[in-house]
C-alpha cells in the first residue's frame, strides 16, 4: 500500500476491506489520506518513530526495559518500516475496541513471559535422562507400530498360499485332475516318466505321477503312479519320489513361517533353508538339461540324487519336527542343537548342514543375548528370549514397595524358551543382564575392552567364556556401586542401630521424650509432634553423628505385632481366627509405633520394603519389652517407700514385690537373650559372610539369612512362643498399672483386696511363663536349638518353676487317685 505507483482508488478499496474485516466503524478516507501523505515522503522505509510513541509502548509493555532494548537493536540494524510498525502498534494500543477484537480473534496465550533459562552442569544428567527416556519410549512406540498387537483388528495378516493356492511351490492340489490314462509304449515310458519325476521334484504334478491330498498338515506327501507304467520303471520311481516328499515338507515350512508371530529364529532358519532350496532347484534344472540332451535315464537319476536325498531328508525331518511342535525361539534352537549333536560324528555333509542351519537360526537369538549380557537391555519384539521383562512403566513411576519385588519379578526366566546349549548357564545369563541393568539405571558404565560377538559353536564354546567374563565384570561393578559408592554396610549399621535398639542412649532419649505421647490412643497421637520429638532425640544423642539419621521416620500401624506375624506366616488355626476377630481393638501409640526408613535406589534392592517390614517386627518386639522393663523399674522406684513401713505393713507387700522382681527378671532375661545372644552373634556372622560375597545375589541371600535368623531365634516365627511373650508383657503392664494406682489396696472395679489381686496376677503370670518354658523345652529338644535352651536355663536358673511343675503334677495325681478311690 506504500508504493507510489498504487492508484488512490485501489488504496481506498483495500483500506475499506481491512476496516470491514476488523469490524471498525471509522471512515476509510482518514486512513487513506494519512497513508498517501506518508508515502509521498522520500525516505518512508527508514522513518523513525517519534519518541512519544516509543515511550507510550514501553509504558504499556510487560517488560519495558526488554522492549526498549529490542527496539534499539532493530533500529541499529536499520530494519525497514520499523517506524511505521511502531506507529501502528501505538494506534492499536489506543483503540480499545480493536484490542478487544484482536484478543478474541488471536489464540489464547497460556504461557507467561519467556525466561532465558541457563543450563548448568547440574542440569545435564537430568536432560540426558529425559532424552534417554524419550528415546526408549519412542523406540517402544515404533516397535508397536511396526509389529502391531496380536489382537489388533486393524492389522490383517494374510496367508497368501491359502488365499491364492496357485502361487505355492508345494503341489497345487486340484481334485479335478486325474491320472493320465493314455497308453504309452514301454519304450517311450521312461522319457515321459523322467519328466514327471523332475516336475514332482519341483512341486508340480505330472501326467502319470500325481500327488495325493494330505491327511494332516505335516504328514509325508505321497504319490499315485499310473498303473500303465511298467513295473521296473514304477519301482525306480517309488525309490526316487521320497526326495519330492522331502522337498514338499521343506517348502511347507518355508511358506508357513512368514508371520511375525513365528519369531526371528524361525525367520532366520527359513532364510537359510531358502538358500538351500535355491541350490536344490538349480540341481533339478541341471538334471532337466541332461534329460533334454538325452543323457539322463532313471538309473542315472537315482545315482545323481543320492547326496541330495540325504540333505533333503534331514531338512524334512527338521522342519517336520519344528512344525509339529509349533516351536519358536529357544525351542527351535534346542531341536536344531540335538540334531547337530546326533550328526556330529556322522557324514561330513550332514554335520556341515546341521552346523550351517544352527548358526543361521541362532544368529538373532545370540544378538538378543549379546545385548542382554553386555548392556542389560532386552530387544525381543517377538517374545523368544528366555529372559522376560515384566516392567510396564518406568521404575520412578512405580509404587514405593516395588523395590521389594524388583529384583525377583522385574526380570523372570521362562524355562521353555531356554536353548539346550545354554541351560547350564541360564542363571548366570539372567544375573549378568540384571546387574548391567541396575548399573545402567544408576548412571554408571562398565569399562570394557573388546566385546566379543556371541555366536553358536558346538566345540570350544567361546561364547560361554565371554558370558562368564561379562558376569564377573558386572558383579564386580555392581558390588562396587552398592558397597563403596552407596555405603551399603553403613546403611545396614544405621538400620541396626535404630530398629534393633543398638543405639542405647538414643533409645533412652526417645522413650523419655515420646512416652507420654505414645501412651495415648494411636488415633490421638499427633504424627508431626512425634516426628519433632524423634528429631530432638536424634540430635541429643550420639545418633547425631549418623549421616543417615534423617532417613528415619516415625509411623503408626493399625495392627499389632501378633496380628502382623499371623498374616505373614499365613497360619490357619482356630487361635488365629479368634485373634483376627479381636484384631479390631484400638491400639495405644506404644503398640502401634514403628520406625520407617527411607532408602534410595539402588540400596533399596537390598533394604527393600520386605526387609524394612522384618526389621519393624523385630523393633516392635524389642521396643515393647523395653517399655515393660521401664514400667517395672518405675514400680520398683515407687516401692522404695516400703522401707519406711513397719514390719507388719511391709509383709503385706512382700508377695507383690516378689512378683515384680520375677517379672523384671523375666523381661530382662528375654531382652538379654534377644539382643546379646541373637542380634550380635548373627550380625558378626553376617559381616563375616559379607566380606566374602562376589555378587548381589549373594548379598541378598546373606541378608535374608540374617533376617530369618533374627525372626526365628527371637521367637517371632512360632505362634505359641510369640503369644506367650505377648501375654507375659500384657500381664506385666496390668500389674504395673495396678501398682501405680493411687488406691493400691483395691482393684480397678473396686472389688477384692490388694492381696487377692496380686495372687490372681501371680497365678496368671506363672501359668503363662510355665507354658512358655514348656514350649521352649519342646522346641529345644526337637530342633537342637541351644539358644532357646539358654532362655530356659536363665528363666529357671534355680529350678523354681520346675519345682512348681513337679508339685502341681503330684497334686494332680493325688486328686485323680482320690477320685478313683
Amino acid at each position: 500500500m506504500y508504493r507510489a505507483t498504487m492508484s488512490e482508488f485501489k488504496v481506498h478499496h483495500l483500506i475499506r476491506e481491512l476496516i470491514e474485516s476488523l469490524g471498525s466503524e471509522t471512515a476509510p478516507e482518514e486512513h487513506a489520506e494519512k497513508l498517501q501523505k506518508e508515502s509521498s515522503t522520500a525516505n518512508a522505509l527508514n522513518t523513525v518513530a517519534p519518541q512519544s510513541c516509543i515511550q507510550h509502548l514501553s509504558k504499556h509493555s510487560l517488560q519495558p526495559e526488554l522492549f526498549i532494548q529490542k527496539y534499539e537493536e532493530l533500529k541499529s540494524k536499520k530494519v525497514d518500516l520499523l517506524g511505521p510498525f511502531m506507529q501502528t502498534l501505538e494506534l492499536i494500543s489506543q483503540d480499545n475496541e480493536l484490542k478487544k477484537f484482536l484478543s478474541k480473534s488471536a489464540p489464547a496465550l497460556t504461557a507467561g513471559p519467556a525466561k532465558n533459562q541457563v543450563i548448568t552442569q547440574k542440569d545435564l544428567p537430568k536432560i540426558c535422562k529425559n532424552v534417554m527416556k524419550a528415546a526408549v519410549e519412542g523406540g517402544k512406540k515404533l516397535n508397536q507400530q511396526v509389529i502391531g498387537k496380536k489382537n489388533d483388528g486393524a492389522l490383517t495378516i494374510h496367508n497368501w498360499v491359502a488365499e491364492r493356492p496357485r502361487i505355492t511351490w508345494d503341489f497345487y492340489s486340484d481334485t479335478t485332475v486325474a491320472l493320465y490314462q493314455k497308453v504309452v509304449p514301454v519304450i517311450s515310458q521312461e522319457s515321459i516318466l523322467l519328466w514327471d519325476i523332475l516336475y514332482c521334484l519341483k512341486g508340480i504334478d505330472g501326467s502319470y505321477i500325481v500327488s495325493e491330498p494330505l491327511t494332516t498338515p505335516y504328514c509325508v506327501k505321497t504319490f499315485a503312479i499310473s498303473p500303465d507304467i511298467g513295473i521296473s520303471f514304477k519301482q525306480l520311481a517309488q525309490q526316487i519320489l521320497p526326495l519330492a516328499s522331502c522337498y514338499s515338507m521343506t517348502v511347507r515350512f518355508v511358506e508357513e513361517k512368514v508371520s511375525p508371530d513365528d519369531g526371528q529364529v524361525n525367520h532366520a532358519l527359513r532364510g537359510a533353508i531358502l538358500s538351500l532350496l535355491k541350490d536344490y532347484l538349480f540341481f533339478v534344472v541341471q538334471l532337466e538339461m541332461e534329460h533334454v540332451r538325452g543323457k539322463l535315464n532313471l538309473q542315472k537319476l537315482w545315482f545323481c540324487i543320492q547326496s541330495t536325498m540325504i540333505i533333503m531328508s534331514m531338512l524334512a525331518q527338521i522342519t517336520s519336527t519344528i512344525c509339529k511342535a509349533n516351536a519358536r525361539g529357544g525351542k527351535v534352537l534346542s531341536l536344531l542343537h540335538e540334531q547337530t549333536m546326533n550328526n556330529i560324528s556322522g557324514e561330513a555333509k550332514s554335520k556341515e548342514l546341521c552346523l550351517y542351519l544352527m548358526q543361521a537360526a541362532s544368529m538373532p537369538y545370540m544378538q538378543i543375548l549379546e545385548k542382554w549380557v553386555y548392556k542389560g537391555m532386552i530387544c525381543d519384539p517377538y517374545q523368544e528370549f528366555f529372559v522376560e521383562d515384566n516392567e510396564l512403566v518406568q521404575r520412578e513411576e512405580l509404587p514405593v514397595d516395588y523395590s521389594a519385588d524388583y529384583w525377583e519379578k522385574r526380570y523372570t526366566m521362562r524355562p521353555e524358551r531356554i536353548p539346550v546349549f545354554l541351560n547350564e548357564h541360564a542363571q548366570t545369563i539372567l544375573r549378568t543382564g540384571k546387574y548391567f541393568n541396575v548399573i545402567r539405571q544408576c548412571g554408571k558404565t562398565v569399562q570394557w575392552g573388546k566385546q566379543e560377538p556371541l555366536s553358536y559353536q558346538h566345540q570350544g564354546q567361546k561364547y560361554i567364556a565371554a558370558i562368564d567374563r561379562a558376569y564377573s565384570e558386572a558383579a564386580k561393578k555392581l558390588l562396587e556401586v552398592l558397597i563403596h559408592e552407596n555405603d551399603l554396610m553403613g546403611r545396614l549399621r544405621s538400620v541396626k542401630s535404630y530398629f534393633l535398639l543398638a543405639q542405647g542412649d538414643f533409645v533412652v532419649q526417645f522413650m523419655n521424650l515420646c512416652e507420654t505421647e505414645l501412651s495415648k490412643s494411636m488415633y490421638d497421637v499427633v504424627p508431626h509432634r512425634l516426628a519433632s520429638l524423634l528429631e530432638v532425640a536424634l540430635r541429643m544423642s550420639t545418633a547425631d553423628s549418623d549421616p543417615y539419621k534423617d532417613d528415619l521416620k516415625p509411623e503408626l500401624l493399625p495392627y499389632d505385632l501378633q496380628y502382623q506375624m499371623f498374616r505373614i506366616l499365613s497360619i490357619q488355626t482356630r487361635d488365629e481366627k479368634e485373634y483376627c476377630l479381636q484384631a479390631g481393638k484400638t491400639l495405644t501409640g506404644l503398640e502401634a509405633f514403628v520406625f520407617n526408613y527411607d532408602v534410595k535406589w539402588p540400596v533399596s534392592l537390598i533394604i527393600n520394603r520386605k526387609a524394612i517390614a522384618c526389621y519393624q517386627m523385630l523393633f516392635r518386639h524389642l521396643f515393647f519389652c523395653k517399655h515393660v522393663e521401664r514400667l517395672l523399674g518405675r514400680v520398683w522406684v515407687s516401692n522404695k517407700i516400703a522401707k519406711t513401713f513397719t514390719h507388719e505393713v511391709a509383709m503385706a507387700y512382700r508377695q507383690a514385690f516378689s512378683l515384680r522382681q520375677r517379672m523384671l527378671d523375666c523381661i530382662q532375661h528375654l531382652e538379654y537373650y534377644m539382643m546379646v545372644e541373637v542380634v550380635e552373634p548373627n550380625w558378626l556372622k553376617f559381616i563375616n559372610k559379607m566380606s566374602k560375597v562376589s555378587n548381589v545375589d549373594d548379598v541378598l541371600s546373606v541378608h535374608q539369612d540374617l533376617q530369618d535368623s533374627y525372626l526365628k531365634e527371637c521367637m517371632l516365627t512360632d505362634p505359641d512362643l510369640l503369644g506367650c511373650i505377648t501375654n507375659i508383657c500384657a500381664i506385666c503392664v496390668e500389674f504395673c498399672s495396678f501398682m501405680q494406682t493411687e488406691n493400691g489396696a483395691a482393684t480397678k472395679d473396686g472389688t477384692g483386696s490388694f492381696e487377692e489381686t496380686i495372687i490372681s496376677l501371680d497365678e496368671k503370670f506363672t501359668q503363662i511363663l510355665l507354658r512358655l518354658l514348656d514350649r521352649i523345652c519342646d522346641l529345644g529338644c526337637h530342633n537342637n536349638n541351644e539358644k532357646l535352651l539358654n532362655v530356659l536355663c536363665r528363666l529357671d536358673f534355680n529350678l523354681f518353676y520346675t519345682d512348681i511343675l513337679v508339685r502341681r503334677g503330684r497334686e494332680k495325681t493325688v486328686a485323680q487317685q482320690d477320685v478313683s478311690g
